[in-house]
């Protein structure tokens, strides 16, 4: 099957978000023709990749007239927000039936730190119901399907964000990331995917009102400059009070890093061979530019699965019996989706686990943060295997064997979000079908420089696979 890209001879062309702040304040073209050209790009992908859950293009046209952006690195730049984030006048319907479309009356304080950018939001993007799943598929609407091959899932939740950053319809998008949402559809969708530490930026109202904040905003990129240059605007914003300052990364750095090899998933079962393939090569590229790579256990044990999905699920429970409360005083509990429904009845089967699940996750902290004694990042597939397609993950099908393939196929990212430690995933390489496959590294808290001075490194060393570039899908 075709891939689905926007990429072409406009003023856009096939630039990053950095080069297109540089072109309008150079006057090579305006704001207001950034932007034209990015809607017209998202017009032509859209119905196939069904990225766009509100449509906000008008409000986008008069601050691009009016050309009053923030003088941050990316003024002007048309970008979009995850339909579950507020943002003054658009409905958060956080993906889900049971939401009512009420206009947002503010914006939360991450909104604030990601406009201080200077971005333009042309509207927000899709997530599939609450983000508790990792495909952007739905009950009740088409999925949002993956520019490099539409049968294949764009992970999730951030997967709107991802589709039209992959398609060029888009220089950046904002995600965000409670397992794994920012660095599975990038790696799904071929882009470049941190999650910052926890207390990085703003936290979100949902993650505050949580017993452990998993939650952190962030973008999704098609280069590592973007990634970091969002990071230091949100810092020069909101400085993180209790973590050593990033600043702006701009390279590379020439100390040689200690890197441990994760290949074993907690869950016990193997990646596939196209993965393993894959994390073989990333060893090979950074031994060779000099780090030391060394294969080390993965840093939790198989208990941290069972508390991971209680705790999954407790946030299930909580938003389909307290979603009035939490999200929206016209919740309709009686709409909520099948996949969230079934749960929130897991979270019933063994509620009583609830305060030693807690527990143990909070204690896991120190044992998986005690691997950073031996290593500066511990690098690890971001996903067990491959980009499955459409229907594999089916929110409607057979709860226990989709959560089941749920907990196989996201072994890797939610332990960076109980301990509140940065991770990215780097499109690195692609499968033997031709998709992204994406190389997943972590840092200790408050590490994201060391992060992103290595993705700079590896974008130098091997630039990432484009869109525009990549041959056809084979038919399956």
């Amino acid at each position: 099957m075709k891939n689905v890209h926007a990429f072409g001879d406009d003023c856009l062309g096939d630039l990053d978000a950095t080069a297109v702040a540089e072109a309008i304040a150079a006057g090579e073209f305006s704001a207001a023709e950034a932007l034209e050209a990015s809607l017209a790009r998202i017009d032509a992908v859209e119905p196939h990749l069904h990225g766009v859950a509100v449509d906000d293009r008008e409000r986008a046209r008069v601050r691009a007239r009016d050309n009053r952006f923030p003088a941050g690195s990316f003024a002007g730049v048309p970008s979009a927000i995850k339909n579950n984030t507020l943002f003054t006048g658009l409905p958060t319907r956080h993906g889900s039936a049971a939401v009512p479309a009420r206009p947002a009356t503010a914006n939360e304080p991450f909104t604030d730190q990601l406009l201080s950018t200077g971005l333009n939001i042309v509207g927000a993007t899709t997530l599939p119901p609450f983000g508790l799943t990792a495909t952007t598929e739905f009950v009740d609407d088409e999925p949002t399907r993956n520019p490099w091959g539409t049968d294949y899932s764009s992970g999730a939740s951030s997967g709107g964000s991802a589709v039209l950053v992959a398609s060029g319809a888009l220089p950046i998008a904002h995600g965000n990331d409670g397992g794994g949402s920012i660095r599975i559809p990038a790696a799904a969708c071929g882009l470049v995917g941190l999650k910052p530490s926890r207390g990085r930026v703003a936290p979100s109202p949902e993650g505050e009102a949580a017993p452990i904040d998993i939650i952190s905003n962030g973008v999704l990129s098609r280069s590592v400059r973007d990634t970091a240059r969002f990071l230091g605007d949100a810092e020069r914003f909101r400085r993180a009070p209790d973590m050593p300052p990033v600043g702006l990364v701009e390279g590379a750095a020439t100390r040689r890093l200690r890197i441990g090899l994760i290949t074993e998933t907690v869950t016990g079962r193997p990646i596939d061979d196209d993965t393993a393939a894959a994390m073989k090569r990333a060893a090979d590229l950074l031994t060779v530019l000099g780090h030391h790579v060394e294969p080390t256990p993965i840093p939790v044990d198989a208990r941290f699965v069972e508390q991971f999905a209680d705790y999954w699920a407790l946030l299930a429970f909580s938003l389909e019996y307290f979603g009035k409360q939490l999200i929206d005083k016209g919740f309709d509990r009686r709409a909520i989706d099948p996949f969230t429904h079934g749960l929130s009845r897991k979270y019933l089967r063994g509620f009583w686990r609830t305060p030693s699940s807690i527990l143990g996750l909070r204690r896991a902290d120190a044992r998986f943060r005690a691997g950073f004694d031996h290593f500066d990042v511990v690098m690890s597939p971001t996903l067990a295997h491959t980009t499955p397609k459409i229907g594999y993950l089916d929110p409607a099908g057979d709860f226990d064997l989709i959560f089941e393939r749920l907990v196989h196929y996201v072994a890797f990212t939610p332990a960076n979000n109980t301990t509140g430690t940065p991770a990215i995933s780097l499109p690195m390489a692609q499968t033997s079908a031709g998709l992204p496959l994406g190389v997943h590294f972590a840092a200790d808290r408050g590490r994201e420089r060391t992060l992103l001075e290595l993705a700079f490194e590896i974008e130098a060393a091997q630039p990432f696979a484009r869109i525009q570039d990549s041959r056809q899908l084979p038919e399956v």
